[in-house]
């Protein structure tokens, strides 16, 4: 009997590798992927299959479900707005921005004020000038929210939002922010504040789907400004880290019609974490400037892309490459994690080739050793097409900034790796203006400044088992 017992469940065992393989090979997004996972699961199943089904699927079904669901009632929600939204759609004027309107698939909208943030006091002390200037609602969102002082700072202003009568949403990753305890949400809730986890494994269906995030960080309040960026809420993202000190990144307000783009983002990832719908009276109130200026000349234009494992398309690996192709004359990118798929490594160095001066800007002290590993293994090739490469001294670098000539500059959470790619939910604010183009080059020659210069031969001289290691490290990019 026992041995009946063990041979029926060998037999399903490999059935379930089979069925699997046959997934991976309809569903996986690169041919490279889906051969690895395909021998994987038909050699090693006893292993391979639970892997599979925690690192292996390519889409956040669940969500997709869930987005159908809502299509019905929020797409209804949002059709009451557009009569309101129609006078400030800005015409997209060229074929880049129309293609940036096409993989968010939000407008570009004018009649904004897009105000850089830079480094933790700026963005925290504009944060909570905001929590404390709402009269309607707050809805906020963060990857990370940790129970120290600048969380305990957070989690007051919001109860006091709260019992003054804003109706307040608080979302938050469940992977993200794992050690925040159960006595932090419970005096939120007390105070009146809806709280919610984004929980990626919902549901019986998807219990296994753990290798998803929702890496957004969103601050919407009263639906007229609106902050989106790289912090995150910590007393190390302030300089306080023991090891990593300096903490340099950047964060972004938005005044404006784009700060629906913010809402609608929040208003899908709250629905799947919630089941419910956030109904809300929204007008779109353009920035102040227009009408104190006697014209349009203080505003911008600005349209939201989100993105994640839940859209038709690899929305911020498109959004990436679109950038580079789109560069001219200069590309620069800043990411704390740096190891791109094959495409945005191709256009990256065909954008060099072509003259355009690509500089990207990484730190010089690690957060996550196995990211930091990979970048190795195909920098050289790199700087030999003529990119270069900068390494952030005085601390930690987190921003995730792009500028593209002195056209256009972005700002969001998108990293340049696999898991932003594909795997997170992700958000970034385009703004196609030359003026906000103008200040972020000034911030990132500043940057640059405080760089040194990573050389060809510094890589290529590295002893061998450092170069081996990195191999190694880079194979493992996928689930990082």
């Amino acid at each position: 009997m026992t041995s009946w017992l063990i041979g029926l469940a060998i037999f399903l065992v490999y059935v379930l590798g089979i069925l699997s393989a046959v997934l991976a090979l309809m569903s996986a997004r690169t041919s490279q992927g889906a051969i690895a996972w395909i021998i994987s699961l038909l050699t090693m199943p006893y292993l391979a299959v639970p892997a599979y089904w925690i690192f292996g699927r390519p889409r956040f079904y669940g969500y997709v479900l869930a987005r159908g669901e809502r299509d019905s009632v929020l797409r209804r929600q949002l059709h009451r707005y557009r009569d309101r939204f129609e006078p400030y759609l800005s015409s997209a004027s060229n074929a880049d921005i129309r293609a940036v309107e096409q993989l968010a698939l939000m407008p570009l909208t004018r009649g904004n004020r897009a105000e850089l943030l830079v480094d933790g006091e700026a963005t925290f002390e504009s944060l909570f000038a905001g929590l404390e200037a709402a009269e309607e609602y707050i809805l906020i969102q963060f990857f990370i929210v940790r129970d120290d002082a600048l969380g305990v700072d957070l989690k007051q202003r919001l109860q006091r939002a709260a019992e003054r009568g804003v109706r307040v949403c608080f979302l938050f990753d469940e992977i993200g922010s794992h050690s925040l305890p159960e006595r932090y949400l419970r005096d939120l809730r007390q105070a009146g504040v809806e709280v919610s986890a984004f929980r990626s494994s919902r549901g019986l269906k998807h219990r296994f789907q753990l290798n998803f995030r929702n890496h957004r960080k969103v601050l919407v309040v009263d639906g007229r400004e609106g902050w989106i960026g790289g912090f995150n809420v910590g007393t190390e993202y302030l300089g306080e880290h023991p090891r990593l000190g300096y903490w340099r990144d950047t964060h972004l307000k938005l005044s404006g019609p784009s700060v629906l783009g913010l809402q609608e983002a929040f208003w899908e990832d709250w629905h799947w974490a919630t089941g419910e719908m956030i109904s809300l009276t929204w007008t779109p109130v353009p920035y102040a400037g227009d009408s104190q200026d006697g014209g349009e000349a203080e505003s911008q234009s600005v349209v939201i892309v989100p993105s994640g494992p839940a859209d038709h398309l690899e929305t911020a690996s498109l959004l990436v490459q679109h950038a580079i192709h789109s560069a001219h004359e200069r590309l620069w990118v800043t990411s704390p994690y740096f190891v791109p798929d094959q495409g945005v490594q191709d256009a990256l160095r065909l954008a060099a080739m072509r003259g355009v001066d690509v500089r990207i800007m990484m730190p010089e002290r690690p957060d996550h050793l196995l990211v930091f590993l990979s970048a190795f293994s195909f920098l050289p090739d790199m700087l030999r097409a003529g990119v270069k490469v900068y390494r952030y001294q005085p601390g930690f670098l987190h921003q995730k900034v792009m500028l593209i000539d002195d056209v256009a500059a972005s700002v969001g959470t998108v990293n340049l790796d696999n898991r932003s790619f594909r795997l997170n939910f992700e958000i970034t604010a385009v703004v196609p203006d030359r003026r906000f183009a103008a200040e972020v080059c000034q911030m990132l020659e500043r940057d640059f400044s405080d760089c040194r210069c990573v050389s060809l031969e510094e890589l290529t001289r590295r002893p061998l088992w450092r170069k081996l290691l990195s191999r190694a490290a880079y194979l493992l990019s996928p689930i990082q």
